[in-house]
């Protein structure tokens, strides 16, 4: 991958202990902008530690983090979101009863200019506006930002909340399972919303236990195995055989 220039963003050499447990055993992953990295493993892999570590909920127990190729030492997810990194856990924290538009900008709103904003009225017709160009920038069809939630199938509410962290986010986005429980057209949706985000620059870290999905969207492919890098590859030399042995251990990825 050297033709896509230094790292956006790394951990070189990682490891987290909880006690006398090793979540991670010196992880060294790295991630381009413009690329879709596929992080994989069996359950008690390590992945929800490692996300957990890239988003800032967690300090690792050594190693580094590197953003540009700055050392970082998160101390909160407010941090890395701040850094420009956004995450989008499984559950997707919508508020269903609100609208698209209100959804967006959930905890970034908007006021109105003068006395109408110093007494905290919302500038909703601007909200609607940009939610709804921020939707078709990564290609969410919504009937409309002022709908609610609630009205919207389950593949466009996962593909909203994707859309809200791709709207947010400047350079990295970190999808837990963004296409868990969803039938075969909404999780299409999902990815061509992973595919816009790749598209606008942004370095994007996809953890699916959805194998085909991982085949279909991603560049690279790292698979973790007890809290190691077993295998990190271009996507092109896995296919679904493959990428399965070599997550349970029936094929050896040395």
């Amino acid at each position: 991958m050297s033709d896509l220039g230094p790292p956006l963003y790394e951990v070189q050499s990682v490891s987290k202990h909880y006690g006398a447990v090793v979540a991670l055993d010196q992880v060294s992953v790295a991630l381009h902008a413009g690329e879709v990295v596929g992080l994989v493993g069996d359950n008690g892999a390590g992945k929800s530690t490692l996300v957990k570590v890239l988003s800032g909920v967690h300090e690792p127990s050594s190693g580094m983090v590197l953003l540009e190729g700055v050392e970082r030492h998160w101390k909160s997810p407010h941090d890395a979101i701040a850094a420009g990194i956004e995450t989008l856990y499984q559950d997707s924290s919508l508020a269903t009863h609100l609208s698209v538009s209100a959804n967006v900008f959930l905890g970034r709103e908007r006021v109105r200019g003068g006395l109408l904003g110093r007494l905290g009225f919302l500038a909703q017709r601007e909200m609607d506006e940009a939610a709804h160009a921020d939707m078709e920038r990564v290609g969410i069809a919504v009937p409309s930002t002022k709908r609610a939630v609630s009205q919207l199938s389950g593949g466009q509410r996962q593909a909203v909340a994707i859309g809200r962290a791709v709207s947010w986010a400047r350079k990295v986005i970190i999808l837990d399972e963004p296409t868990n429980h969803l039938g075969a057209r909404q999780a299409n949706e999902v990815l061509a919303v992973i595919e816009a985000a790749k598209a606008k620059g942004l370095g994007v870290i996809f953890i699916s236990h959805t194998l085909p999905h991982v085949l279909q969207v991603t560049d690279r492919i790292v698979v973790l195995r007890l809290g190691r890098v077993v295998r990190d590859a271009p996507t092109t030399e896995f296919d679904a055989d493959s990428l399965l042995g070599t997550i349970t251990g029936l094929i050896d990825a040395s």
